[in-house]
């Protein structure tokens, strides 16, 4: 099939099934995937060869879009007067998570711990794409506002995806290498420590230029976008000498822009809307495309579906732990704990990469992101609108006792 006949049929069917699945209540993104499955080669063979060769470009053009979204709408004073639980919230459920798949993987599935952990670093990530909608329309009905629940999950999906981004990378190279050494081990916190300090530099060059120039925001949206390419590329430059989180520098830059000249990120975190719009739909149809339809149904599906499983558990348990001793009630965190399921982006995002560069987990990691994403989104998606009203309480209703306060 031709590629442009492919683009047109992923769109139009796409935005037609998605348009459905929002009616009926779950996640658009579910159909986007089912999409992929149905036409890719594994089963209808309807999409264009040339433009499964560009599926990976394209999802890291969706991954810089994500990850600048995410750092534009950051409000990290918000974070702040959360206090410990928004920060635990980051990194320590994902970390529960991780901890969960390095054990029980190697077990069922017969990997390595080093992929075990690549593994761990695609599953672990929550989705904000299933959960902010729901937490601002929440702020916006006014569940849970005296404890700040959806602030709580918004801060802390948009962190936790950073976090085991950055995991990502450092575990990919290990398995790429078959190596852990100090030296492997130190380019973690130095890919992060030079990413931020990427980001800052170019986040204070725009800062200045934003407030000097008055520039349109289209111009603003492409000069952001430029830049961010433009580093993706020096890291894959400096790759053989230096270590360098190109991902967490752009989203610093977006956290920057947010924080001094908030009116301009306001405005190119709209165009950057837009731009997701349209690469949402492919990033998930592409992402769908890519899974063996027979690997998935095998046994060894069903056994991924059990570590899922397993890992979700795990992850609870890292969320309970995040908001311990606060003055969230009982409901309260029993919501927080099932909002903090869903996933779909990240896994999308990065799912893939493993199987795009030859890896031999490669095809096992896109599947076990397929699953997590089939199975927690819709079930993420229906918890936490069937149960707001059950477990949060209302501006204008009486709050129950807190822990603290019985």
């Amino acid at each position: 099939m031709d590629i442009f006949l492919s683009l047109g049929f992923i769109f139009v069917i796409g935005i037609a099934g998605g348009w459905l699945f929002n009616r009926i209540h779950l996640p658009k993104l579910v159909w986007y995937l089912i999409l992929g499955i149905l036409i890719s080669p594994s089963l209808f063979n309807l999409v264009s060869p040339d433009l499964l060769a560009l599926s990976s470009t394209l999802r890291q053009i969706a991954l810089v879009i994500i990850l600048t979204r995410s750092g534009l709408s950051l409000d990290w004073n918000k974070l702040k007067k959360l206090g410990r639980p928004a920060i635990l919230m980051c990194f320590l459920p994902a970390c529960f998570e991780i901890a969960g798949i390095v054990i029980f993987a190697p077990l069922f599935l017969g990997i390595s711990y080093f992929e075990a952990l690549l593994l761990g670093s695609v599953l672990a990530a929550v989705s904000p794409a299933v959960v902010a909608p729901r937490m601002i329309k929440i702020i916006e009905e006014g569940y849970g506002k005296k404890h700040g629940v959806a602030e709580l999950l918004l801060a802390g999906s948009s962190c936790d995806d950073i976090f085991v981004i950055v995991l990502f990378y450092s575990f990919k190279g290990i398995v790429a290498n078959n190596t852990f050494d100090v030296w492997t081990l130190a380019q973690i916190p130095l890919s992060i420590i030079s990413g931020i300090a990427l980001g800052v530099i170019v986040g204070i060059m725009l800062i200045i230029l934003f407030k000097k120039a008055h520039l349109h925001s289209v111009v603003k949206t492409i000069v952001l976008l430029g830049i961010s390419f433009a580093m993706l590329g020096l890291e894959n430059f400096l790759k053989p000498y230096f270590s360098l989180s190109s991902l967490l520098g752009i989203m610093t830059i977006g956290i920057l822009l947010n924080k001094f000249v908030p009116c301009d990120a306001k405005e190119v975190e709209k165009n950057y809307k837009g731009l997701w719009g349209g690469f949402e739909i492919l990033l998930f149809v592409l992402v769908g495309c890519a899974v063996d339809i027979k690997y998935a149904i095998s046994t060894e599906g069903a056994i991924i579906l059990g570590l899922i499983i397993i890992s979700l558990i795990f992850r609870s348990l890292g969320v309970f732990v995040s908001i311990l001793f606060t003055d969230y009630n009982w409901k309260e965190k029993i919501f927080i704990i099932t909002s903090y399921l869903p996933k779909a982006t990240v896994q999308a995002s990065i799912g893939g990469i493993a199987l795009a560069e030859g890896l031999p987990c490669g095809t096992l990691v896109i599947t076990a992101a397929v699953v997590s994403i089939l199975f927690t989104a819709p079930l993420g998606a229906i918890l936490m609108d069937t149960l707001k009203k059950k477990l949060l309480v209302k501006d204008d209703e009486p709050i129950p006792l807190t822990e603290n306060q019985l």
